[in-house]
Order: C-alpha cells, then sequence, then structure tokens
C-alpha cells in the first residue's frame, strides 16, 4: 500500500482531501493507528422490533423518513417554538447556533433535529459518535476540518474518554484546541484557532454527562415520549413517503403500540406493510394492523415478550420486588444498562415498574395488565391467597 494509499480524512470528515496535511500532523502528534473500527456498525441483528436502537434498515437512503425541514418534523412542540427563536437570532446575528445539547430516551428525534438545525441554518453536518473517537488526534482532526458555522454532531457524547472531552472545553468556549508535538526536551505545544461552530451533543443519559461539559452548552432540550395522536400523524406522514394508503384508525392502531417512539412507529409500519401487501391489501386499516402486530406479540401497549417477561420475573422470583438492577438483568439474560435505558422508561411511564431505593417493584396496573392475582400481603389490592404466574421460562 503507498503512502497516498494510506491517507483518509479524518472521522466523521467528507472524503474530500481539505485539510488532510493538518489532520496527518494532528494523527502523528497523537500517535494515532490505523487500528480504528467503529463501534456504530456492531448492530446486533436479534435487537428485538420494537427496539428504539437504530437498525439499518432505518437508514435505508432508499426510504429515509426523516424530516428535513423544521416545520415538517411533528412533536416536541415546545423544543421546535424555542430552537425557531434561537435559530433566527442567530441568522439576525450572523452568528453560529449556540451550542445544543438534546437528551432522552432513544428513537425520538435527536439525530434528526440535527440535520434539520444544519439544513436550516445553511451549514455542512459532521456527524460522529462518543465510542468512536478513540484517541485525541481523532478529534482534533474533526475540529480543525470544520468550516466557518459547520455543525458537530455527537451522538452518545456521555461516552466519550474524559481526557478526549478536555480537548472540547477550550474548543466549545474559545474555539480553539492546543497540543503538543514530539516528546521530551523537542515537544513544543501548538495552538490552532478554529471556525466558529456549533457542537450538538445527543445523548439518553444526561446525568453521566461531566458538570464541566454539561455547562458549556449554551441550549439544552429535553426530548419526550410522543403521544398517539403524534405518532399516528408521523406514521401517515411515513405511509405516505413510502407509497403505502392508511387509514387514520389504522394509523392510530399502530400509533398506539409503538411505545412512543417514532423510531418504533415507522419499524412496525414497514412490517405491517409486508402483511398487508401478502394479504392483498390495498389499504392498511385497523384489521390489518391489529392482525400483523398480534403476529408479532406486540400488545395494544406496545409491551413485547421481553416486556412481560421482565415484570413476571420481578412477580415470580421476587414476590413483585423491589429486586436490584444487577440481579434483574442476570435473571431475564439482559443487560442491565439495556434494562434501565430501553425497557424502564416506557414502563414507568406505563406506571407498571416503579424504582425504589431498594430495587425495582412492579405495580398494581402491571398485576392487572398481565392478568396476576397479587400475592397475599403483597399491600396490593386485590391481593389473595394466590398467585397465578404466566412467566415463560424459555431457557429451563
Amino acid at each position: 500500500m503507498n503512502s497516498k494509499q494510506k491517507k483518509r480524512a479524518p472521522l466523521g470528515a467528507d472524503t474530500a482531501d481539505e485539510g488532510l496535511d493538518l489532520a496527518d500532523l494532528v494523527n502523528v502528534a497523537y500517535d494515532r493507528d490505523d487500528s480504528y473500527s467503529n463501534d456504530s456498525n456492531d448492530f446486533d441483528f436479534e435487537n428485538r422490533i420494537v427496539s428504539p436502537t437504530e437498525a439499518p434498515e432505518d437508514i435505508d437512503p432508499e426510504a429515509s423518513l426523516r424530516p428535513r425541514r423544521l416545520e415538517d418534523y411533528i412533536g416536541q412542540d415546545k423544543v421546535k417554538e424555542n430552537l425557531h427563536v434561537y435559530m433566527d437570532a442567530a441568522r439576525l446575528r450572523h452568528e453560529p447556533l449556540d451550542h445544543v445539547l438534546l437528551y432522552g430516551p432513544p428513537g425520538l428525534g435527536k439525530t434528526t433535529l440535527s440535520n434539520i438545525i444544519a439544513a436550516e441554518m445553511g451549514v455542512n453536518l459532521r456527524i460522529t459518535s462518543g465510542p468512536s473517537i478513540e484517541k485525541k488526534g481523532d478529534l482534533v482532526a474533526l475540529l480543525t476540518n470544520l468550516n466557518e458555522g459547520d455543525v458537530l454532531f455527537i451522538d452518545e457524547i456521555h461516552r466519550l474518554p474524559r481526557m478526549i472531552e478536555e480537548i472540547l472545553y477550550p474548543a466549545m468556549e474559545d474555539f480553539e484546541v492546543d497540543f503538543v508535538i514530539g516528546k521530551g526536551p523537542t515537544a513544543r505545544s501548538i495552538r490552532i484557532d478554529l471556525p466558529k461552530f456549533t457542537l450538538i451533543g445527543a445523548t439518553t443519559r444526561a446525568g453521566q454527562l461531566t458538570t464541566p461539559l454539561r455547562d458549556r452548552f449554551g441550549v439544552i432540550f429535553k426530548l419526550e415520549l410522543y403521544t398517539p395522536e403524534q405518532l399516528a400523524r408521523i406514521v401517515q406522514r411515513s405511509a405516505s413517503i413510502l407509497g403505502i394508503p392508511i387509514s387514520p384508525d389504522g394509523a392510530f392502531e399502530l400509533a398506539s403500540r409503538s411505545r412512543g417512539t417514532p423510531r418504533i412507529a415507522n419499524r412496525l409500519l414497514k412490517r405491517v406493510r409486508d402483511f398487508a401487501q401478502v394479504q392483498g391489501k390495498a389499504e392498511i386499516d385497523a384489521a390489518t394492523t391489529g392482525y400483523a402486530l398480534d403476529r408479532l406479540e406486540i400488545d395494544n401497549l406496545g409491551l413485547d415478550n421481553t416486556d412481560r417477561r421482565m415484570m413476571e420475573a420481578i412477580i415470580r422470583f421476587y414476590g413483585g420486588g423491589p429486586v436490584g438492577l444487577d440481579t434483574l438483568a442476570a435473571t431475564v439474560g439482559e443487560e442491565a444498562v439495556t434494562i434501565e435505558d430501553v425497557y424502564e422508561p416506557y414502563l414507568m411511564q406505563l406506571g407498571f415498574v416503579s424504582r425504589t431505593p431498594r430495587g425495582r417493584c412492579v405495580t398494581r396496573l402491571a398485576y392487572e395488565h398481565l392478568g396476576i392475582t397479587p400475592p397475599p400481603g403483597s399491600g396490593i389490592p386485590g391481593a389473595a391467597g394466590t398467585q397465578i404466574s404466566t412467566f415463560d421460562v424459555e431457557n429451563e
């Protein structure tokens, strides 16, 4: 392999060779090697269909359902209203938008909003993620290849290593970076002025951000789960883009089982479309939607077998709780972080699971939904002498 073949654009940069010499300098300074691997490509293809984690089909360029303008973005009304003001003010001052932090459960549109912000501001968008920035040189190379006003989007920003995160502090505040070239007596410090840019950080775990980093964001938005009415509008818009006729009742039925998450709604729409086409349906109606989602074992609240197994495990093995997160994760065979980030938020919103200082508990609503009689002495109304469990022990 010759030297030209070894050169490549920095992480998150375009394929153009713009700024490549400086990037090479930075990479040498930080002893960067060619062993880079992007964690975002390591997708678990066994993820369940109602997982809010982005799947390859969700980013298929032939069927991208992301809105490209703020006026087409459905839901998050307060966020949109305030963001519109901030962008208008920045344009009037001929300045980049202040740095933005977006946090909330996965699948609610954080990446989509970053695309919209860049498009509305008329600038380029560079996308990367916290886990993919492995060395200081990776981040410095990204920053030095930005143009005036560009947007740098860092997904999972809470996973940035602390030493790398510290490079962002002067970059965000003073638009400059310092790095050292060489070692020992020959070492010298170089300061590079950066173009003014907008950093957009996205995270599902805002509590894991360090205070110095969080305080440097001038705009902080929390994205909330969507209502069925909002999701029904998203489903109808997506169906029109995909060329799938869907009735209002069919859209609402699908929306009500989508866990308040647009990404899940769009994914379910594609699966319901499969059933409708095989059945020769000219339009997706409520009956077709209900049949397809029942086949996928997604109930009327959007819960699948994994949700039900988790609640039934708490009931069967721990008397309804409390049970610690790590213990519960081992019982159901899931990662603790997956339970905390993916399953719990929606179950807690439904009022099925509560968190106490001693651990997780199921509530009366969970017993009712599962059709299980609460055990005696549980303190839950309706408790009787017999507990019925429907726990499906798959691996016994």
